[in-house]
């Protein structure tokens, strides 16, 4: 029998050789990563203290904020080190942590933005049933629902990545544990495991985009029925910001894991992958800071309240 080296460490790959792009690629994931940060604890920190914001959209929200908060930094924080240290090295707990939380989050994310559908579908489509079926112990479930299948998700994925065998290269072309690298450069034939959790995984993505969709097709045919264009045009204007991060959030996965994964990946190919655990929790305060009046009603009032102005 050979002799089967077992790997205890990854080695990540470096955003270059020349030691002031490494510094200008942390500097550069550094802001990214605190505005993410700033915007998303700022939703959290509004929703909570604002008692005109205690409703299910908002509620969903704050966890989908919270989401992306952890999402960004599993990766992020990481690679940012990395960059200033020098050093490229993973070991392979800190790997199975890295894939464990990154499905986790991502998976939970897109089952919360799934019930996040819903609910607008609910308050645009049948308004006056909104506060019987999306009361406050709805909301509570379909959140814990969101993150016990992420849960599943992450420790399927994570056990049946690393019930492969690692006995080749340690070299990982990727800025993170992503599962598409890890299989490239596993040396083991079978991969019946981890196979059959990205089918399984496929269908309850398959199945939370119908959702959305059928969703989303019941809210605009609701909207075109609407006999006031300014009803129809207020009704849309809660569900934009939504349908703008699913889209985000879908096509970037979607560019991550269904492209194939290249023998020598280019920069672009990088930058395409590192996508979906930084675009979509950057974006997402943005978007529902610039397009939401309550959210920036309320930031104005805790701003009065803590500035101690006498006029509002």
């Amino acid at each position: 029998m050979a002799n089967q080296t077992v790997v205890k460490e990854f080695i990540l790959i470096e955003f270059s050789h020349i030691r002031e792009l490494q510094v200008l690629h942390a500097i550069l994931f550094l802001l990214i990563y605190l505005s993410s940060l700033i915007g998303n604890c700022l939703i959290i920190f509004l929703v909570t203290l604002d008692h005109y914001l205690h409703m299910p959209m908002y509620f969903f929200l704050k966890n989908l904020s919270f989401f992306d908060v952890c999402l960004i930094s599993i990766t992020v924080p990481k690679s940012i080190f990395n960059s200033f240290s020098s050093k490229r090295t993973i070991s392979l707990p800190g790997c199975v942590l890295q894939v464990l939380l990154v499905v986790h989050f991502a998976s939970a994310e897109l089952f919360l933005l799934t019930a996040m559908s819903y609910d607008r579908y609910v308050a645009i489509c049948q308004p006056l049933h909104y506060e019987v079926i999306m009361n406050r112990e709805t909301c509570m479930w379909m959140t814990v629902v969101s993150w016990f299948l992420g849960a599943f998700f992450g420790s399927l994925y994570s056990a049946g990545t690393f019930s492969l065998s690692f006995c080749g290269s340690r070299n990982l072309p990727q800025f993170f544990c992503d599962v598409p690298y890890l299989l490239k450069i596993s040396c083991s034939k079978s991969h019946v495991t981890i196979n059959v959790s990205v089918g399984f995984g496929i269908f309850c993505g398959f199945f939370s985009f119908l959702v959305i969709v059928l969703s989303y097709s019941y809210i605009f045919r609701t909207v075109l029925r609407l006999p006031s264009v300014h009803g129809g045009s207020k009704a849309l204007s809660t569900c934009l910001p939504h349908l703008t991060v699913v889209t985000t959030f879908l096509l970037t996965a979607v560019i991550a894991y269904l492209k194939p994964v290249p023998e020598s990946p280019s920069l672009l190919d990088l930058m395409l992958s590192m996508l979906y655990p930084v675009l979509p929790p950057t974006l997402n305060p943005v978007i529902y800071s610039l397009r939401n009046k309550e959210m920036k009603a309320s930031l104005r009032k805790i701003l009065w309240k803590f500035g101690g102005n006498t006029k509002y």
